[in-house]
């Protein structure tokens, strides 16, 4: 997801989908340690989501 389209849900929201992302990243990283990924790089787009939405929290608890 974009971080323009991020920055319009509310922190809730936010605090939600931060959530969501690390539980779908330990089952993959799960996943991961147990079997071959179809789409490892999977992991990659998770951590980088995890931290767009970590970023903008911090810049909402800023302002």
């Amino acid at each position: 997801m974009k971080a323009v389209k991020l920055r319009e849900l509310s922190g809730e929201d936010l605090s939600k989908k931060d959530r969501d992302l690390r539980e779908d990243y330990f089952k993959l990283k799960f996943q991961h340690g147990i079997r071959k990924l179809e789409n490892p790089a999977r992991l990659a787009q998770l951590r980088k989501e995890i931290a767009r939405v970590q970023t903008i929290l911090a810049e909402q608890a800023q302002a």
